[in-house]
């Protein structure tokens, strides 16, 4: 039961952290200056003409 205590410890505090600092940096990944045009031209891929299967 030890490991299991040990387990829960890290999960409640630790790794809620990481996962908090995970999201918070995907987040200003995603709207960081400079990213627009980037996301706008991606969208406009599927109205592009092209070949079609």
């Amino acid at each position: 039961m030890e490991l299991y205590n040990l387990l829960r410890e890290f999960a409640d505090s630790w790794a809620l952290l990481v996962m908090f600092g995970f999201f918070a940096c995907a987040i200003l990944f995603a709207f960081r200056p400079g990213s627009k045009a980037i996301y706008d031209e991606i969208a406009k891929i599927p109205l592009q003409n092209g070949s079609e299967d």
